[in-house]
């Protein structure tokens, strides 16, 4: 149909001499991309119609209440006529009598991808786009309702990214035109147009990781530092550029409606684009700085935003030059910007006169101060190039669990702290105070109970009356002193930070500027750089990894011996690079050996294995992460002596899915005779493996795993594929048959992840199987407890099997039983 008969629809519901839409007639796109607008209508009821370019013309829905970047609400969308691509730049008032009479608005505005094939996913009712708008960004989906109804009822939803809002101000913190700037009322009454922010011609720079610093116990003296006053607020970098200014909170989520009390503040900035890295805090200060934060987020009170670095600037990338030429260019771009008035402003510093600047800062009643190097470049982990030095005794820590209060009214009496070290949760003692009504309702709703304490060791009297909740909510908690065990003294709540995720509140114990030491020693090895933040989020060293691997070495070991091993080496941390090692090379520690293998092309290369603990530890000091082994030994490296099915599943599959999929399989498996067991990796997935008496070759072995994988799919083809592509994965569990190949590996048990978290891949009975709440959810400190049990991999291996004829007469028998 072309887009001109796809609009008689359109036309034949209005009078073009009574409204000014615009008629409706086949145009042909711009060139710059598929458009999309969002116009808020308020017709007999108010709402927001999605439209989308396509095929000459924009597909439309009424979304009754407006988006929202939350995706647990699913927003009614009902679909509408086809609409001409000039309504895109519609917006004014529709008379009485006409339809849809009422004032629109453009509200959003931008361009979209498609994620699917369009007439696929329209016909099959779930069209996924990436939306490039001022106020809607990042994933969303409309999914088609199925019912009997007139109207063709759709939901838009947003899919968890960068972009997601929880709770959502979408709708609330938008009220003017993106256009025009006008409101509702202003746009029915004919205002004219409000003044235009500036246009700038480079894209916006993306979020980056910002840089962190490292709690020290005085401020270093010497003139290559620089002080600047440590805020009590949220940190932000901001994103300046074409499509308009984004704020995005330290962990990377758009805060630009948390800010909304900032918008426009960065329009005077002379700039075609920036990233600007800063924090927000209140305007007015009343009690404590971070409490006077909070209270004007809930309020709408007015914001500042303190600007003390620059990362990017009209598309040159900044962080590799010196702080003290960063800060020359951000004092340029900010000339002309008033430097104590107004919601924008640059911090202040001082060169040299560390203690001095630490001593005014806490006579002024600072939190502390921050002190750089300033020929440092700007790195997004944490370092030594910054440094903080607090004055008071304030900061986060996470919530383990609650002491029930006695009063009706009150749901705790106070909240159990704790705070991270080598992956283990420290009980740090107790807040009860500072608390506000709000406060207690807004806590206990978002507590999560559980079974069993989260923290590693709790006081006996502290333990028997505790409620224990899922350790993910974080309070900002200021205190006198620490005791002499190490809890809180007189504690006061502050309030809850949804800037930082629980794993990243550390034990912090302020280091001695003189003594950062640069090398530690674990089981005789030395580790170079042992403070160096290898899971940054999770605030784990390279140090914990090491330790890590001396703790699981005497299990692990034994497990992965003889086997060739890859490693997956990150040298500055998972945000760096990372990258797989399967050969040997010359420099690698003598405590890896080597084994010469034969490869496909006839030569022979050395390859590496890991035979016991100083081994794993020795690759630790390299940068390595994870271990991958082979399914071989190196004294008969043609016979494998384990078979694996990696459960990989596509993205939207839920872990109960693939749970099931694996006591399916194992099912399966059972009734050829066969026995197997069961490792969460640590990612996405599950590996189903047994262990193998080696006398079949390679190509038996892949050759059975291949022909079951196939077999199940072609079985159940809505829930398996044996085929790796992408596009056949959709919505499946991929049984990845391809490890049984000669050279293939697979994780090791006990390894460690180089994913956020740090999580570890460990081996599980099947009744443990069945009461995890994900693949990843093992870390270095269930190691402990894990390690004092039997160990379920160990067991597994015992039970030696064949892949011989018998096993290929059953299979044979499954295949044509299904």
């Amino acid at each position: 149909m072309s887009s001109g008969d796809r609009l008689s629809e359109y036309n034949a519901r209005r009078d073009f001499d009574r409204t000014a839409e615009p008629e409706g007639h086949a145009a042909a796109s711009d060139g710059d991309g598929l458009r999309f607008v969002v116009q808020k209508h308020d017709a007999s009821t108010l709402h927001y119609d999605f439209r989308i370019e396509w095929d000459g013309a924009l597909l439309s829905w009424a979304v009754t209440k407006g988006p929202s970047r939350d995706p647990s609400q699913k927003r009614l969308a009902v679909r509408t006529e086809d609409h001409p691509l000039s309504y895109a730049e519609f917006e004014g008032t529709i008379p009485e009598g006409e339809y849809g009479a009422g004032t629109v608005m453009l509200w959003d505005e931008g361009t979209w991808e498609p994620r699917c094939d369009v007439e696929e996913g329209l016909d099959k009712g779930e069209l996924k786009m990436e939306l490039h708008g001022e106020r809607m960004k990042g994933k969303w989906v409309l999914v088609h309702m199925r019912s009997d109804d007139k109207r063709e009822n759709w939901l838009l939803i947003k899919e968890r990214d960068n972009y997601t809002g929880n709770p959502d101000t979408l709708v609330e913190n938008n009220k003017t035109s993106v256009r025009t700037g006008r409101s509702m009322e202003g746009i029915a009454k004919g205002d004219p147009p409000a003044d235009d922010p500036p246009v700038r011609s480079h894209a916006a720079p993306a979020f980056r990781k910002p840089q962190l610093a490292t709690l020290v116990d005085a401020a270093p003296e010497g003139d290559d530092w620089w002080h600047e006053t440590k805020f009590d607020g949220y940190r932000a970098l901001v994103s300046i550029g074409k499509g308009g200014t984004r704020i995005f909170s330290r962990s990377g989520k758009d805060w630009t409606d948390t800010f909304a009390a900032l918008e426009g503040a960065f329009d005077p900035l002379d700039c075609d684009s920036a990233l600007i890295d800063g924090e927000v805090m209140a305007a007015e200060i009343e009690g404590s700085p971070f409490s006077s934060l909070q209270r004007a987020l809930s309020e709408g009170g007015a914001l500042v935003y303190y600007a003390f670095d620059l990362l990017s600037l009209d598309g040159e990338d900044l962080t590799d030059h010196p702080l003290s030429e960063r800060r020359e260019r951000l004092s340029g771009l900010f000339s002309g910007i008033p430097a104590t008035a107004g919601a924008v402003r640059m911090t202040q510093h001082v060169e040299g006169h560390g203690p001095e600047a630490h001593r005014a800062a806490c006579r002024e009643g600072a939190e502390g101060i921050i002190s750089k190097k300033a020929d440092a470049p700007y790195r997004g982990t944490r370092t030594r190039s910054w440094l903080k030095v607090k004055c008071a005794k304030q900061q986060e820590f996470v919530v383990g669990g609650y002491a029930p209060s006695d009063k009706a009214e009150r749901p705790f009496a106070s909240l159990l702290l704790g705070a991270y070290r080598d992956g283990e949760l420290i009980y740090r003692g107790r807040v009860g105070t500072g608390f506000s009504e709000d406060d207690l309702e807004r806590l206990s709703r978002k507590f999560r109970g559980r079974k069993t304490s989260p923290f590693a060791d709790v006081p006996k009297q502290v333990r028997r009356d505790a409620c224990w909740v899922t350790p993910d909510v974080v309070a900002e908690v200021a205190f006198t002193e620490f005791t002499a065990d190490g809890y809180v003294r007189h504690a006061s709540f502050l309030g809850e930070r949804r800037d930082k995720s629980a794993r990243e509140v550390q034990d912090e114990t302020p280091a001695e500027v003189e003594e950062m030491t640069e090398e530690a020693t674990v089981a005789g090895i030395a580790i170079t750089h042992p403070g160096r933040e290898m899971f940054p989020e999770a605030g784990c060293t390279k140090l914990d990894i090491a330790r890590h691997y001396e703790r699981v070495g005497p299990r692990m070991a034994p497990l992965i011996a003889d086997h060739p091993v890859s490693l997956v080496r990150c040298p500055d941390g998972i945000d760096g690079d990372c990258f797989y090692q399967k050969h040997g090379r010359k420099g690698f520690p003598e405590a890896l050996d080597r084994v010469e293998i034969e490869e496909k092309d006839g030569g022979t290369a050395e390859y590496l294995t890991a035979d016991d603990t100083a081994a794993l530890i020795a690759a630790t000091q390299m940068g390595t992460i994870e271990f991958h082994i082979w399914n071989a030994r190196t004294d008969r490296l043609e016979r494998p002596d384990r078979m694996v099915f990696d459960l990989d599943p596509d993205e939207g599959v839920e872990w109960r899915d693939v749970r099931q999929a694996a006591f399916d399989i194992r099912d399966h498996l059972d009734a050829m005779e066969l026995d197997c067991g069961a490792l969460v990796t640590g990612g996405k997935g599950i590996h189903v493996w047994m262990a193998l008496r080696r006398i079949s070759g390679w190509d038996r072995v892949k050759g059975f795993a291949e022909t079951f994988a196939r077999a199940l799919a072609d079985r159940e083809p809505e829930r398996f594929t044996a085929t790796m592509s992408k596009q056949k994965r959709k919505g499946r569990i991929f049984i990845d048959w391809l490890r049984n190949e000669r050279g293939a590996t697979a994780i090791a048990p006990y390894s460690m992840r180089a994913r956020p978290g740090a999580p570890v891949a460990v081996p599980v009975t099947w009744d443990e199987l069945g009461a995890l709440d994900a693949p990843d959810c093992f870390r270095m400190a269930d190691m402990a407890d894990r390690l004092d049990g039997p160990c379920p991999y160990a067991a597994q291996a015992d039970r030696l099997q064949s892949i011989g004829a018998q096993a290929i007469e059953r299979l044979e028998d499954w295949i044509a039983g299904s």
